[in-house]
């Protein structure tokens, strides 16, 4: 008999705000390259990209990353796969669902491996052993499995499994007895030292047509939404767009709580795999390489007498002189200065920027969008200097602006312009103006990227104020 093939299901939801100030909500730290020099969502794909117990992932994505993600695909060789948009992040258990009403349609007898895509896995055989044990399980006992991290600490930072009975004879896999909070010290401390718990990692084997019955059971809200939302979903390129109102009217909840927690058939597979959820500062000091003073140095810094600390700059010359166990990263706009031992408290600082109105959590100065990027260099009330990125062969939407003009100069590559009904084509230091109110649209028609000096002036210089006549990708 043939074995049963597994389709990975990797979520890109999440805006890693604890590591702000390098991951932002459109461009989180599963896009970023925090551990090697590929993304942590391209380190993910890699985990299953050439093993043959796998099928192609699917992906669950948001409208933001989207043509982020497919371009970081394509740059691993990975293209033509399955991209479902959330309308709005509903938690794990819907994002879930999302995916196993996808691959059921493809074939219902599937396994569904769930695995977030900012997590680092340093033991690829353990990986696949374990994923081979969560696999016989699932397909043996009809069980729903997730992967208990063996702990090396009392860690308060994660929630915790509690192994039960087990299932094969070799300890290998157990039944679940209880899902458990984050602990206070003390508590992790009996944890550790009793063996019975492991951290819990938020990966999960399922058969699909098990997860889609015990969502039935237990949250038929929940399935009905997602059922009427894949039903109605639209196909755009690589992506398939669940229908919108139907998805709103899921409940919010993560796969522990909606199915796990309320399984009585749920098993866990322990495994020491190198596993890291990357989820603060202090967790990426653990795992990254160290100096002779223990430090964590990258970008351009000079660090004098600090001992124990993550050191990061992305932008002007950063020193230190002194510091022990601190974290300190700067980027282009922005600096952290915090105490190593209270990275989890950098999400209060999104907090409060979100609540004062700011934007520095939301986007980098450069911002990427699907035909390359922009960044802002100077900004006043009535101009705005820009530094635009056109990818070869891609082009921007045929648009206009109500309230700004804009001039382009080209410093690198060849522009092809349309203003209103003229098309004409721009060399290294030519410019030309558009006037408000024009129909206006950009390409690179060459085979190199294409900068633009973009100077724009006007009594509003928002993003907001774009109407798009025409759209290569599908924006309104």
């Amino acid at each position: 008999m043939n074995k049963v093939k597994i389709t990975p299901v990797i979520l890109s939801g999440g805006s890693g705000t604890r590591l702000w100030p390098i991951s932002r909500s459109l461009y989180p730290k599963q896009l970023l390259p925090l551990v090697s020099d590929q993304t942590m969502i391209q380190e993910t794909v890699n985990r299953v990209k050439d093993s043959v117990i796998f099928n192609k992932p699917v992906f669950i994505a948001n409208e933001e990353h989207r043509f982020i993600i497919a371009e970081q695909l394509r740059a691993i060789g990975f293209e033509d796969t399955k991209i479902i948009l959330e309308p709005e992040g509903r938690n794990t258990g819907p994002a879930a669902a999302l995916a196993a009403l996808q691959i059921s349609n493809e074939d219902p007898d599937a396994l569904m491996l769930i695995m977030p895509s900012d997590h680092v896995i340093e033991d690829q055989q353990a990986f696949e052993q374990a994923v081979e044990i969560a696999h016989n399980a699932a397909t043996s006992h009809n069980l729903l499995t997730t992967f208990g991290i063996i702990p090396s600490k009392p860690e308060t930072g994660y929630g915790y499994i509690k192994r039960g009975k087990a299932i094969d004879e070799n300890g290998n896999c157990n039944f679940v007895d209880q899902f458990v909070e984050k602990p206070d010290e003390f508590t992790a401390v009996s944890y550790l030292q009793s063996g019975e718990y492991y951290w819990n990692s938020g990966i999960f084997l399922f058969p699909v047509k098990l997860y889609l019955e015990i969502l039935q059971q237990n949250e038929p809200e929940m399935l009905t939404a997602c059922e009427k939302a894949m039903n109605n979903s639209e196909n755009d390129m690589t992506f398939i767009r669940p229908e919108k109102e139907s998805f709103l009217s899921s409940p919010t909840n993560s796969i522990d709580y909606a199915v796990m927690e309320k399984a009585n058939n749920a098993a866990v597979v322990p495994v020491n795999m190198g596993w890291n959820d990357v989820g603060s500062w202090d967790a990426l000091w653990d795992i990254a390489d160290k100096d002779q003073n223990n430090n964590v140095i990258s970008g351009d810094v000079i660090s004098h007498d600090s001992t124990n600390c993550l050191i990061k700059s992305e932008g002007p010359a950063l020193a230190t002189v002194g510091l022990e166990n601190m974290v300190v990263v700067a980027t282009k706009d922005a600096v952290l200065v915090c105490d190593k031992n209270k990275t989890q408290g950098v999400k209060a600082i999104v907090d409060k920027l979100s609540a004062s109105g700011r934007d520095e959590h939301i986007s980098h100065t450069v911002v990427y969008r699907p035909w390359g990027s922009y960044q802002t260099s100077d900004t006043d009330d009535r101009f705005q200097v820009k530094r635009l990125v056109v990818n070869p062969g891609q082009i921007l939407s045929l648009q206009m602006h109500h309230h700004r003009a804009e001039h382009w100069v080209v410093v690198q590559g060849t522009a092809e312009v349309t203003i209103d009904d003229t098309v004409s084509t721009l060399s290294e230091n030519e410019s030309c103006y558009i006037p408000i109110g024009s129909k206006h649209r950009l390409h690179n028609p060459g085979k190199i990227p294409l900068y633009i000096i973009e100077v724009q002036s006007g009594s509003y210089l928002g993003e907001d104020d774009i109407v798009r006549f025409e759209d290569t990708y599908g924006r309104s």
